[in-house]
């Protein structure tokens, strides 16, 4: 099973512009907010219509500009998850689920549909409860169960986690992706959030701007973003311009530095980045004098402020993430970086 989309629509000033295919698991929309990460979703679900281009799931069309094939929502067999869930708040969780169930005319099935989701989102014991009586977590499940009993062939959750207090965020988000994975189909995540992509996703695209900049697997592109939009959405501190000075050399101005890198620099390359737990004042490669400008601690790390001994004056300062237990009493005279570790940025 499928979902390929190659869509395009202008909406005033901003044009979205969006071409991806998913390859099971969770596919990860990350960009910040405004990216159009929201709008593919709704033009894959029926809800909002694309100027140009094509929508095929599973081998069938669902919308095709030049054939004027453009199905309704209610064909495309297409789960969506909105962020607010849109439950019904004057039905229970029974009800709410039966919902999904308005085609099946067959009453014996449709019970036995809804105890099975009923059993499959873990809402036993809850099927008399309206809305406002659940917690974040089992409105979550009560949307989904009443989703999955659609049969949907590809699911599409919308910031699923956004109504949820932080603190329940990563406990819910391990049990959702439990749940996605007894669904067994294609799921199309929207995320603004690093943390959450890195958890849900298999695979990730990056969108920015409304273009989305490309494809990869969730590791791979934290190892190598290759953008300066993916980089600082995987969480980069650090990013600075920089321009080729030889085959595995960059220099940055601003930091006033020359970086041996162990990824061959292409033509073209725009900037570098270094994750702020990268530094190590004990790796020889790459090493220069630094200045200590400030600290802000967190509960389990510290968050220190430095700048190179000759960086440009109108240059942010860097960060360094270091362990409270890894901390030394003294600022380091000088950092180094693992050529490795140098990410190199290309747009």
């Amino acid at each position: 099973m499928s979902l390929f989309v190659d869509i395009e629509k202008q909406l005033g000033d901003f044009r979205l512009a969006a071409r991806f295919e998913t390859r099971s698991g969770v596919l990860g929309l990350l960009g910040a907010s405004g990216c159009g990460k929201s709008m593919t979703l709704k033009c894959v679900a029926g809800i909002e219509r694309p100027d140009r281009g094509t929508i095929v799931l599973d081998g069938e069309t669902l919308f095709d500009s030049e054939k004027r094939i453009d199905l309704p929502p209610q064909k495309r067999r297409v789960g969506y998850l909105f962020q607010n869930y849109a439950l019904f708040p004057n039905m229970t969780v029974r009800q709410n689920i039966l919902c999904g169930l308005h085609r099946e005319k067959d009453r014996a099935k449709r019970e036995a549909e809804a105890q099975n989701a009923v059993r499959l989102c873990r809402l036993e014991g809850l099927e008399g409860l309206r809305p406002l009586q659940l917690s974040g977590g089992q409105q979550q499940r009560t949307a989904l169960a009443r989703i999955l009993v659609s049969g949907p062939r590809v699911l599409l959750l919308d910031e699923p986690f956004s109504a949820l207090d932080s603190h329940l965020r990563e406990k819910l988000q391990l049990e959702l992706r439990e749940l996605l994975g007894r669904f067994g189909r294609d799921v199309v995540l929207v995320t603004h959030s690093r943390d959450e992509a890195y958890h849900m996703c298999s695979r990730i695209a990056v969108m920015d701007g409304g273009r989305l900049l490309g494809v990869k697997d969730t590791k791979a592109l934290f190892a190598d973003p290759e953008s300066v939009c993916a980089c600082a959405l995987t969480g980069c501190k650090n990013v600075a311009p920089a321009r080729k000075t030889g085959e595995y050399e960059v220099e940055v101005p601003d930091w006033g530095i020359t970086l041996q890198t162990a990824r061959p620099v292409r033509d073209g390359v725009r900037a570098v980045g270094i994750r702020a737990h990268y530094f190590n004042a004990k790796t020889p490669q790459n090493r220069f004098p630094v200045e200590y400008l400030g600290e802000m601690e967190e509960p389990f790390e510290w968050i220190v402020e430095f700048r190179y001994r000759g960086q440009s004056p109108q240059a942010p300062p860097l960060w360094w993430r270091v362990p409270k237990d890894r901390r030394s009493a003294e600022f380091p005279p000088q950092f180094g970086v693992a050529p490795v570790n140098v990410l190199l940025l290309y747009e």
